[in-house]
Parts: structure tokens; C-alpha cells; sequence
């Protein structure tokens, strides 16, 4: 048996690492033993002379863990494996001793301890070496016994870790889990059951499970204020694989946050407010419309709301997305033009043929000439106008309406119960027929305009 020393090599150390992040290292080593290992649950407690202990059970540390290899076992693991590179060790023992925390290590493989030694072969450079004493230990895993660690660095470690912080697990997808939001909290990020960042308007908090290789990459040393960049792809693919009723009631609840500019940041990725669009589309009765459709378009609006249907403003982004998938064969969702086309293909008319009419209805169907006239025009030089008992399937609010697709001006029959009703809905008609002008536009003003000068001239003479 013999006690040697082993140069640790750091050049360059984690300035901005506390304790607690150097704790993180030594639990997160610990937990992932346990998951290759298939041993008993880590220990960690605090013993009568006030050391910490983190314990696993597994088969023990060696002198050549304080590598800075890439563990294969690790990469190659299959799931629950939190730490890849041995460098975080190193790391953990280098803030460890720069802050002032007594080190001991033991294992099956003998016990370790940190030394200020000069580098062999460089008699003015001092550096960090652990003295290994390789004699045998009767036990199994490692333990590490650290003194002058406080019970707050140890609280702030295990905070670090989505095993210890009591977060509510929503679903568990492929690519990791969503969390519920900690009320009066900022969202977490935590990355294969590590903390990783925090975001204070997301909706939800995250594990991620399945990191993708640019991940890896930039998580092999600093895991401390990941950027966003680094892990949105792997929170929306865990959003878009959501199934649960859950997620999806609150993704469409945020839909409607948007006019009170409470929307979380999830829903600033396009493909997931696609998301939760398609989901309002399936779940409740929408139609979309943008803010330049509501206002050149309130016809339109005023029948989708007649209809029964809740008027939701999108982005025209949004809206751009939606059309692309329409196209590509994806949901129909009704966006505007897909309740244009709804409400053409829902008419239905029953066509009442002038000899069916009552006496009554018929003298005020004569009286058609003459309401042309008053605006100076004559039943030659406007589309055929007929009467029918039905207008729509989906409700008996329309009253007339001018149909290019049969070339005619279709009136409900029930407004020939009264001359001014009648005349009211053909000259509104008309007006649409002979000057392609849809409602609540100026143009149509316009010639509603030009309709009551003419009739006012008619009534009074010139």
C-alpha cells in the first residue's frame, strides 16, 4: 500500500463558481452512479461534527475518474444520466479547495485528499494534486466528507436538482417533462434533471430529457446562465409532442392573452401558437381573423358572430402558418377564408315561385319596377331577384343577399310582408349587385348615399 500524488491539471478555473455549484457536481456524479449502477437511493446528510456526506453505493471512485476523458458509460447511457465529461469533478475539487472546504473522499479503491504540491518537473509552479492513499476501504460506492460546507450551500445545491425542488410533473414526453410554473416563481429550466436557467414569462418549467448534439456541445463545462438558445428546440418539440388535456387547456387559454398582452414566450415560436391555435380549432367554435380582416371585412365578422362564432384576432404571421398547412392538406382551420367558404357552401335556398306567392305578397313584388326606378335604374340592368323561404342552414338571420355564383339577388320571402322591408333589402342588394361593394366600406357608403339623393328627388320631384 502506498499514498501517491495525482496533478489535477486545471489552468483555468470557475471563478463564478460557489460552493453550491461545486456540490451540484459531486450530487450530480452520485445520482448518475446510481442510475448505471442500478444501486440504492444517494445519501446526503450532515454529521455530528457538522461535515456533509454525499454518498452512493455503487462500484466506487478511482484515480483515473479524475481524468478529463469523456466518460463513455455515461455518453452511452440510455436515460437518467445527468453528468458526460469527468471535467466536473475536477472542477467541483478546484472551486472546493479555493473556497475553503476540506475535502475527503473514500471508495472500495482507497481514500483521496487535495494537496498544494509544485507541478513535477516545474519546481515555481504550484498546482492542485490529490493524494491517493490506495489502501482499501470496506465498503461499497464513494463517499465524500466535506467540512466547512453550510446548511444553506447545501439547500441552494439541492435546489439545483428537479429531484429535490418538488416541481409538479405534468406529462413526460420523448424529449422531456413539463412542469407546472411554481406560482409567484420564475419558470425553470433544468436539463437532464440539472437546473440550467430561469424564465421569468414562460408558461411552464421544463426538464429536458434528450439533449441534441449542439446541446452537448455547449454544456460540456459551464452550466451556469444557459441561453435561451441553447435549449428552445428542445422545449417546443416537448410542447408539440404534449398530449395531455391538461397542457392543452392551458396552451388554449393562452390564445385569447394575446389582446391583453399576457402571453407567455412560448407563444411567441410560431409552431407553438400553431399549436394552440389548431387546438381552440378543435375545441371550441373560432373563426380567425386578422386585425387589418376585422376592419375591412366587418360583414363578414358580423355573420361569423351571428353564426355563434367566438371572433379571435391573430397575427398575420399566424395566420400565413395556418394557410400553409390548409394547403399542405393539414386541419382546416377556419381562418377567414375558410369560413367564407363554409358560409357559401351552407346556403340552401328554397325557391318560391312567383304564382305561390299570396295576393299580398305579390302586390308588394310588383311594386319592383317601381323601387328601381327611384334609384334610376330599370329591370333590365340589374341581376333576376328571386324569393325564397330559406336563406342558410345555420341561421334565419339573413335577409337577402346578392349570389354571384347563381347571378341573382335572393330575398327572403317573409319580407314581402311589408313594401318597406322589401324595398329596404332590394335596394341594399341591388347596390351590392351593380357596383361589386361590400358592406361598411366607403364605397358602399357611397352608394347608399347616392340611393337616398335619388329616392329624396323620386319623393319630392326636382
Amino acid at each position: 500500500m502506498a499514498i501517491r500524488t495525482f496533478d489535477l491539471n486545471i489552468v483555468e478555473v470557475l471563478e463564478n463558481w460557489e460552493v453550491e455549484h461545486a456540490l451540484r457536481e459531486v450530487i450530480a456524479n452520485a445520482l448518475d452512479e446510481q442510475v448505471i449502477s442500478q444501486t440504492a437511493e444517494i445519501e446526503i446528510f450532515k454529521d455530528s461534527q457538522g461535515a456533509w456526506h454525499i454518498r452512493d453505493f455503487g462500484r466506487g471512485l478511482k484515480i483515473e475518474h479524475f481524468t478529463l476523458n469523456e466518460n463513455e458509460e455515461k455518453l452511452n447511457a440510455l436515460s437518467g444520466v445527468i453528468g458526460k465529461f469527468g471535467v466536473g469533478l475536477k472542477d467541483a475539487l478546484a472551486t472546493f479547495h479555493r473556497r475553503g472546504i476540506g475535502v475527503l473522499i473514500r471508495s472500495p479503491f482507497g481514500t483521496f485528499r487535495l494537496r498544494q504540491e509544485h507541478k513535477h518537473g516545474f519546481s515555481d509552479i504550484v498546482t492542485l494534486h490529490v493524494e491517493y492513499d490506495d489502501s482499501p476501504n470496506n465498503m461499497h460506492g464513494t463517499e465524500f466528507i466535506l467540512h466547512g460546507v453550510t446548511d444553506v450551500d447545501m439547500a441552494k445545491a439541492k435546489s439545483l436538482f428537479l429531484r429535490f425542488s418538488n416541481e409538479e410533473i405534468l406529462e413526460t414526453t420523448t424529449y422531456g417533462q413539463i412542469l407546472r410554473r411554481k406560482e409567484g416563481s420564475a419558470a425553470r429550466i433544468y436539463i437532464l434533471g440539472v437546473f440550467a436557467s430561469e424564465e421569468p414569462n414562460f408558461l411552464f418549467s421544463y426538464n429536458i430529457t434528450s439533449l441534441t448534439d449542439s446541446m452537448k456541445k455547449k454544456l460540456n463545462r459551464e452550466r451556469l446562465n444557459v441561453g435561451r438558445t441553447t435549449y428552445a428546440d428542445r422545449v417546443k418539440a416537448i410542447l408539440k409532442s404534449a398530449k395531455s388535456k391538461t397542457i392543452e387547456d392551458i396552451l388554449v387559454d393562452q390564445v385569447e392573452k394575446r389582446a391583453t398582452g399576457d402571453q407567455s414566450d412560448e407563444m411567441g415560436w410560431i409552431e407553438i401558437s400553431q399549436m394552440a391555435l389548431n387546438l381552440m380549432h378543435q375545441r371550441r367554435k373560432v373563426v380567425y381573423f386578422t386585425e387589418q380582416e376585422v376592419q375591412s371585412m366587418p360583414n363578414i365578422l358580423d355573420n361569423a358572430k351571428l353564426d355563434g362564432y367566438e371572433v379571435i384576432v391573430i397575427t398575420d404571421q399566424q395566420k400565413s402558418k395556418l394557410q400553409s398547412q390548409i394547403e399542405a392538406g393539414g386541419l382546416r382551420v377556419r381562418i377567414l377564408e375558410e369560413y367564407v367558404r363554409e358560409y357559401n357552401d351552407s346556403f340552401e335556398y328554397k325557391f318560391v315561385d312567383l304564382h305561390q306567392l299570396t295576393p299580398e305578397e305579390r302586390r308588394i313584388y310588383d311594386f319592383t319596377p317601381k323601387i328601381l326606378a327611384l334609384v334610376g335604374l330599370t329591370p333590365d340592368r340589374v341581376p333576376p331577384i328571386r324569393i325564397s323561404e330559406t336563406m342558410r342552414v345555420t341561421t334565419d338571420d339573413t335577409e337577402g343577399i346578392w349570389d354571384p355564383s347563381i347571378h341573382a339577388i335572393v330575398i327572403r320571402r317573409r319580407k314581402l310582408s311589408s313594401l318597406r322591408d322589401y324595398a329596404a333589402t332590394l335596394l341594399h342588394e341591388v347596390a351590392h349587385a351593380t357596383t361589386n361593394t361590400v358592406d361598411a366600406t366607403r364605397e358602399f357608403e357611397r352608394v347608399l348615399t347616392d340611393y337616398l339623393g335619388q329616392t329624396s328627388v323620386a319623393a319630392i320631384g326636382n
